[in-house]
């Protein structure tokens, strides 16, 4: 498997991918691929850093399961301490939050759905970098450790080649439902085949069309586009939007069953 990158201590970055390519009832895009963390401590159990990404998500979505065996081994030098997995709400949450807000309120389970990123794999954020100028880099040369290399976010979350690679997926995967998570799959990939939508407040309460079913043409297939927030703001992870859950929450409640039955009926 190529990579694109390393994380701090050496693990490769890489491109994370579907799997199963068996047919699907629904095909899922969010943003970017999430990454493992660990807790970064020294000798006398002090913390150094809280969550620091040092693996790519074993596979997309990633429910946070095994990240202790993943952890164990990644090679650190004896003087620098140890990693340990970090806080459960740092390994997983969006995998968790996608099965338990989105995928069962629809009547499904992943065998049921095909999922995808805008970006296929993990990003630098602003508190990581800043992690790794912090904690890692000041000890990397003396201990001949890598340095890190795991790509920023990119301005441009899906180029013209990126959307083509995103089409070939949906063909794939036999999907006519294309679930949206957040602003920036309709930003980045919808709005490009039809400019009605070009974030998720376009579908919100003035319209009633939060995770609705609404038709649209992409690339010449007719397809029904979900919208629904992301996982960050569904499950209310770090910094989220309290009007988003409060939507989403209401969506269980009243509309996604409906949606799961036309889902299953074939419209």
């Amino acid at each position: 498997m190529a990579s694109i990158g390393l994380f701090p201590f050496g693990e490769p970055v890489h491109n994370i991918i579907q799997t199963d390519r068996s047919p699907k009832r629904v095909f899922v895009l969010g943003v970017y691929a999430s990454a493992v963390h660990a807790k970064w401590i020294d000798g006398n159990r002090k913390t150094i850093v809280t969550a620091l990404a040092v693996a790519s998500e074993p596979y997309i979505f990633w429910r946070g399961e095994n990240a202790e065996n993943i952890i164990k081994n990644i090679s650190i030098p004896r003087q620098l301490g140890t990693l340990i997995p970090a806080q459960r709400q740092f390994n997983g949450p969006s995998g968790i939050a996608l099965d338990d807000l989105i995928l069962k309120p629809l009547a499904m389970t992943r065998s049921d759905a095909w999922l995808c990123d805008l970006v296929p794999h993990s990003c630098m954020n602003p508190s990581q970098d800043e992690a790794i100028k912090r904690a890692y880099l000041p000890v990397a040369q003396k201990h001949e450790l890598p340095i890190p290399t795991v790509p920023s976010v990119p301005t441009v979350l899906a180029d013209e080649e990126r959307r083509e690679s995103i089409l070939f997926e949906i063909h794939e995967s036999k999907a006519n439902v294309l679930i949206l998570l957040g602003d920036k799959p309709i930003q980045w990939f919808l709005s490009h085949y039809d400019p009605r939508w070009r974030r998720l407040k376009d579908f919100g309460s003035k319209n009633h069309s939060y995770g609705r079913l609404l038709s649209a043409k992409i690339d010449g297939k007719e397809l029904h586009i979900l919208p629904l927030a992301h996982p960050r703001q569904i499950a209310k992870l770090g910094q989220s939007s309290h009007f988003w859950h409060q939507e989403h929450s209401s969506w269980i409640e009243h509309t996604a069953g409906e949606v799961s039955e036309l889902i299953k009926t074939g419209f």
